[in-house]
């Protein structure tokens, strides 16, 4: 049988393409994300019942596993969750309608929150350092699968109720499986680019000084010797880049940087020339924005957590931080916990930033919706 197609414009970048079947699908997300993010709630709870029950370790962070009381709520919230997004394939009204947006108001943080730990083993498995916890990754894996439904779910219902296209969110007659026109290529604001940049300098200290343990030097109570003992048993990889002088960790950083001016600039929306064979083709929105997205969350919520951990241990409020690890003195653990806060939480901001930018600048409208 052969495979319906249709054309796509797509403004300001060469010829239209040819959809494919794959592609008038996913245009029609409105229709089937409620029911893929009901199918969601009900694999995520029972999911959270069984390693509840059979006491299975699983991991938020690298110090902290999930309470099984925990995992049976978030259970709860995710059938809640399910049954909302059913609803919004009608148009409930009154108590109906307010039940739907608290379930979902409470749902969209559990996910979100329930990934928090996926940059990191992300940097883990790209540099072939091991897992720390399967159960821990598969979580991260169905938080953000929810996330990203869910949001999608609260979005074409709050459109809908608006009265607009629950897929471009412009007001048009007709349906939402027609064409989409993508706007021409943009930089961002300037206001945006400065603030972006000024958020991602907040790297400086954290890399500085893990650039400098990388090249055999002394910092903030660490000695060079005693960072080659504490990695003497890292991968290959990470070994060899540390020969270079480089910590698999500030590199992963500077990946996320040059995620982030991609969102800033045009380079962003259509492929480079130094990119061959894709050179001149328009960027797939969610290429730049689903790792934007599901990074940005968790980095900016650890930083904004060590920036305030760090002063009020300094100041004798919360417990003081004692040496552990690499670390001979407690003001060193102090200083690189402020240095990573800074660290993440201006990488989080400025991706949360240069994502919203682009989101917004990217955004197609329904070209010529069916009748």
């Amino acid at each position: 049988m052969a495979v319906p197609t249709t054309w796509r414009t797509c403004a300001g970048f060469g010829p239209p393409l040819r959809d494919t079947g794959w592609a008038v699908w996913s245009r029609r997300w409105p229709a089937w994300a409620p029911h893929a993010a009901a199918v969601w709630g009900v694999v995520f709870a029972a999911v959270q019942v069984v390693w509840a029950v059979s006491g299975a370790t699983v991991l938020w962070s690298p110090d902290v596993a999930y309470a099984p009381a925990v995992q049976l709520l978030l259970a709860a919230i995710a059938v809640l969750a399910a049954v909302a997004c059913l609803a919004t394939t009608r148009t409930p009204a009154g108590c109906g309608r307010a039940l739907v947006a608290a379930a979902l108001t409470l749902a969209v943080p559990a996910a979100v929150m329930g990934m928090a730990s996926l940059p990191a083993y992300f940097v883990t498995l790209v540099s072939f350092s091991g897992l720390d916890s399967a159960t821990g990754l598969a979580h991260d894996l169905l938080s953000a699968a929810g996330a990203a439904l869910l949001i999608l779910v609260g979005l074409s219902y709050l459109r809908r109720l608006r009265g607009r296209c629950p897929r471009c969110g412009q007001e048009h007659t007709g349906g939402f499986d027609g064409p989409l026109a993508h706007p021409a290529p943009s930089v961002a604001s300037k206001r945006t680019r400065v603030t972006v940049h000024l958020l991602l300098c907040g790297l400086l200290p954290w890399a500085g000084v893990k650039t400098v343990w990388t090249l055999g030097g002394d910092a903030i109570g660490v000695t060079a010797q005693g960072w080659r003992e504490a990695n003497a048993s890292e991968s290959e990889v990470v070994k060899a880049l540390a020969t270079l002088g480089i910590d698999v960790t500030v590199l992963a950083a500077l990946a996320a940087i040059f995620l982030s001016l991609g969102l800033l600039y045009r380079w962003g929306q259509v492929f480079p020339r130094w990119t061959p064979v894709l050179s001149g083709r328009r960027v797939p929105r969610l290429l730049p924005l689903l790792p934007a997205w599901l990074s940005s969350v968790g980095l900016s919520a650890y930083g904004v957590c060590l920036l305030i951990y760090a002063p009020l241990s300094a100041a004798g409020v919360l417990p003081r931080l004692k040496p552990s690890g690499v670390f001979t003195t407690g003001s060193g653990v102090t200083w690189m916990v402020a240095f990573g806060g800074l660290a993440f939480a201006g990488l989080g901001f400025g991706l949360i930033a240069a994502a919203r930018s682009y989101s917004a600048r990217t955004r197609p409208v329904c070209a010529s919706p069916s009748a």
